[in-house]
């Protein structure tokens, strides 16, 4: 029975290239019936091997598999037959049903399982035992040949005697052979579908008496080709560690033959499917996809499971699917019209251009100009992304991103399951550096900093907290400064101002003496009798005006139709000018009795003045005999409220003095708790470099110059304007160059010849540090700073700065690589310098470290980024003068692509087989 593939196009449209998937290599199905494990679900009613029972079984097998999670499964019956049936295989219903069939929600089955591999686990002729193997094929074998190849190997041996398990008459070195030639005899090359004779081999339960490691090493080597065998099952409750505790030999065998562990289920019942598996990323739905995951499987394998406080094993808590995380990531770019590099329009109007990204490593080749940075640095400046500091690197990057601009075209990015809403840099916060961005980056202490507290997630949020705490404490300190400094300024000015005050009190007691008080007693009565006579004055006055307005006024007739009222008044008093006449009289006698009052009033104001004037001449005779100046006689009024304001300007000054006492308390407090704080951040930043020193064998080290950033320090010195102390301090060697504490301690303790000051130069500093700038040079602080050195090849070890271009760059690409991190990074051609030495031991590693954690993109011309790095997304662009375009575009799964990177980054087929020639490999 031939197989036609069906196509499903949602897996790469959910995760370009190559992606995660969760794998069950090791189910058995009902085809095993006979041996008594494998049982018939219950629900299903008919003969075990009848038409209708393996259709059913099919979906419920396949919707096990669905519920469980798994996404591509091995198939491994030790028969592949039903009930030995010539005719009957469930695995085959199987492939067929996930092949064409749709689950009950009328959506495909393949589109819910991403790869179903039928296989098979015979027990070979080896050992006392018989040695199990699994072998799986890609479904393009066909039913026929799938049949064949399982009697090939069993060599006429029925797989089931009753219900006991039976051995192949052949050994696993006879029975492989055999299966290859028979590929190759029956078969053929087959050029048209070269997946019909692709196969894999797993050893199964390895450290069971039926497996692999069941005898001794050198046994395990003389039963056949190892290196055949792509992967080896670890026990139920076992992870790699376990497995090779005491076989340093199987490690080292593994590491040459590119061979992985992993877990499967081993299960015989639907409902056991699953409990074991692993994370494999695969491209293709293949065999030769699921061969690339063991042959990489530090970058495309994943065990699934961790262990508990008491040994027992736990599904990891995330795992790398990118489906299950919430990590920014870009799915897809599109460019669509205007006059773009990467959209000009053609005969046809508008072009538009689609760019695939993996979730985690796509390097974009292509030759020089082919429009690899122009595509970096327009993602770069479209998204609003920080740009570099060097002003002539941001030139170029902004001119590049305005020709991936040009012309205004429509861009969309597709960042799954972020805010579309947002800004597009909060959507997907990618961080770019270009080579020479790495190349000032090492010189950049604080951005090394910054590096080094995200390698290890464990110390990554308390570095950055004490970092911020560290922060908020320097600039509390510096307020502080400023504080205290206005507290002197307000103790100063309530110390005048009460000094002032008792001054005053004393020359008041003085001045009481001298009979000022009677003298300003009489000047308050001669004030108040010249008030009393200018009142009177505006009185008359006053009246003198209404009393002649009032005789002025002309006499009217009562109208003859007056009022009751009016008449009555009339009747009353007939003549109302009699009236008139009267009240004038009567002001008129006020008036006479005003001026009266007024001359009287002026007799006792003149005897007043005199009385005063007597008084005046008395006190300031008696002034002059106090020693005092008769002008105090003037300040009375002032002394007298100076004096009274005492208790309140005592009460100031207390309380400005208690301010004072309370902030250099405070200041105090913190400058112990900053160094509380420094010492903490510098024993994570020590576990950190233990790490390193660990993770790095040795070859990376960290090393702590306590108080290394010593700019602020530097700027106080100048600040002094102080010839002498700043010609000693620029003079002065870096390393010899005290903290601000040392600083601040030797000049309290008068020490301070022993940093290499003349007695001149100690005299001018001394006197130019009031009491203000102690303060502030105790508040000032001088980060750590932290010096990467690289061990050279006879052992010793350099600074960074002391590195070749190269050798830095693969330092820095490393650590990048390796801290937690979770933004993109996006590098543009950082390998004109990369060291390859450096490249294989330490970039590689850690970037396939990063499968699963952190979206990278790299733009490179260096086949060992992309082909030993392992990219999950090649993009190859071609370019002509103006317009760009993606020239193809997959994982080095596909043969297309592998073609692709061989000519572009390794000079073609010919330049590759004569390299190979002349190393001689």
């Amino acid at each position: 029975m031939s197989f036609q593939r069906q196509k499903a196009e949602n897996w790469q449209t959910e995760v370009p290239g190559v992606r995660w998937f969760k794998a069950d290599l090791q189910i058995h199905t009902i085809d095993d019936h006979s041996g008594g494990r494998a049982k018939v679900p219950s629900s299903l009613s008919n003969l075990p091997d009848s038409s209708e029972t393996l259709r059913d079984y099919a979906r419920l097998f396949l919707q096990s598999l669905v519920n469980h999670g798994i996404q591509v499964a091995g198939l491994t019956p030790h028969s592949p037959r039903m009930c030995n049936s010539n005719d009957s295989s469930a695995v085959w219903s199987i492939i067929e049903e996930w092949n064409n069939g749709n689950d009950d929600d009328e959506v495909p089955f393949r589109e819910k399982i991403y790869a179903v591999f039928p296989g098979f686990e015979p027990s070979f002729n080896d050992g006392a035992d018989g040695l199990h193997l699994l072998l799986l094929f890609d479904p393009e074998i066909g039913c026929e040949n799938y049949l064949k190849a399982f009697d090939l190997i069993m060599g006429g041996v029925s797989p089931w005697k009753s219900s006991e398990l039976q051995i192949s008459s052949k050994s696993a070195r006879d029975g492989i052979g055999e299966l290859s030639k028979f590929f190759a005899r029956e078969l053929g090359e087959n050029d048209d579908n070269p997946s019909i004779c692709d196969y894999l081999v797993l050893a199964p339960h390895v450290d069971s008496d039926k497996g692999l490691l069941k005898t001794k090493k050198a046994q395990v080597l003389q039963l056949f080709d190892h290196s055949a065998i792509a992967g080896l099952e670890l026990g139920d409750n076992k992870l790699p560690a376990d497995a090779l505790k005491d076989r340093s030999w199987l490690e080292l065998g593994m590491a040459s033959h590119r061979q992985a562990f992993f877990h499967s289920s081993d299960a015989y019942r639907l409902e056991e499917i699953g409990q074991r598996y692993s994370w494999m990323k695969m491209a293709t739905p293949r065999i030769e996809s699921l061969r690339q995951a063991f042959i990489a499987s530090d970058s495309r394998m994943r065990i699934g499971f961790a262990k508990d406080n008491d040994g027992s094993l736990h599904p990891i808590k995330n795992p790398p699917d990118v489906n299950a995380q919430d990590r920014p990531w870009l799915r897809e770019l599109v460019v669509l019209g205007g006059a773009s590099f990467f959209s000009n329009a053609d005969t046809s109007g508008q072009r538009e251009t689609r760019i695939q990204f993996s979730p985690d490593l796509t390097c974009i080749i292509g030759g020089s100009m082919s429009g690899k940075s122009t595509l970096l640095d327009g993602l770069r400046v479209h998204t609003n992304a920080p740009l570099p500091d060097d002003e002539t690197i941001r030139k170029n990057v902004v001119a590049r991103g305005d020709n991936f601009r040009r012309g205004v075209p429509k861009i969309e990015l597709d960042c799954p399951g972020r805010d579309t809403t947002t800004p597009l840099y909060n959507q997907w916060p990618a961080q770019y550096f270009t080579q020479n961005e790495l190349q000032r980056l090492s010189q950049d202490s604080e951005a090394l900093e910054e590096i080094l507290s995200r390698l290890d997630p464990t110390e990554t949020s308390s570095i950055q907290l004490r970092s911020e705490e560290l922060h908020q404490l320097n600039e509390g300190l510096s307020e502080l400064v400023r504080q205290i400094d206005r507290t002197y300024e307000r103790v100063a000015d309530a110390e005048q101002a009460q000094q002032r005050a008792e001054a005053a009190k004393k020359d008041l007691a003085r001045v009481s003496k001298a009979g000022v008080k009677q003298l300003h007693k009489a000047s308050h009565i001669l004030q108040s009798w010249e008030t009393a006579y200018q009142s009177g004055s505006d009185l008359r006055t006053s009246l003198q005006s209404a009393v002649d307005a009032f005789k002025n006024s002309i006499d009217m007739p009562i109208p003859g139709n007056s009022s009751a009222r009016s008449k009555e008044a009339h009747s009353s008093d007939t003549n109302l000018a009699a009236r008139k006449g009267r009240i004038t009289e009567q002001i008129e006698a006020i008036i006479v009795e005003l001026d009266r009052w007024n001359s009287d009033v002026q007799k006792v104001i003149e005897d007043s003045k005199q009385n005063e004037a007597n008084l005046r001449i008395s006190a300031e005779r008696a002034l002059v005999d106090q020693g005092l100046d008769s002008t105090k006689l003037r300040m009375f009024q002032e002394l007298n409220l100076q004096a009274s304001l005492l208790p309140s300007f005592a009460a100031a000054l207390e309380q400005a003095r208690q301010s004072q006492t309370e902030l250099e308390q405070k200041f105090t407090s913190q400058l112990e708790e900053r160094r509380a704080v420094i010492e903490k951040q510098r024993a994570e930043f020590d576990r950190v470099a233990s790490k390193i020193k660990q993770e790095y064998d040795d070859r990376i080290q960290v090393v702590l110059v306590k108080n290394g950033d010593r700019k602020l320090l530097d700027q106080f010195i100048h600040d002094l304007r102080q010839k002498g102390v700043t010609r000693w301090w620029n003079d002065l060697p870096d390393s010899e160059k005290p903290s601000p504490e040392e600083l601040a301690e030797r000049l309290e303790t008068k020490k301070l010849k022993v940093l290499g000051m003349s007695s001149t130069v100690q005299n001018t500093f001394c006197e130019s540090m009031i009491q203000s700038k102690r303060r502030q040079l105790t508040a000032l602080h001088c980060p750590d700073r932290y010096i990467l050195k690289l061990q050279m090849e006879d052992g010793n070890y350099r600074p960074l700065e002391e590195l070749s271009g190269g050798q830095r760059i693969s330092v820095l690409l490393s650590l990048l690589l390796g801290t937690a991190d979770y933004r993109p990074l996006v590098i543009d051609q950082p390998e004109d310098e990369l060291d390859n030495r450096f490249l294989f031991e330490t970039v590689l590693p850690a970037l396939k470290e990063l499968r699963g954690r952190r979206q990278v993109i790299i733009a490179t011309h260096n086949a060992n980024l992309v082909v030993n790095g392992d990219a999950e997304m090649v993009i190859q662009l071609d370019s002509t003068a103006h317009r760009g375009w993606v020239a193809s575009a997959g994982a080095i799964d596909a043969p297309e692509v592998r073609d692709v990177i061989v000519k572009t980054v390794d000079g073609g087929d010919e330049a590759f087989r004569l390299r190979r020639r002349k190393y001689g490999f």
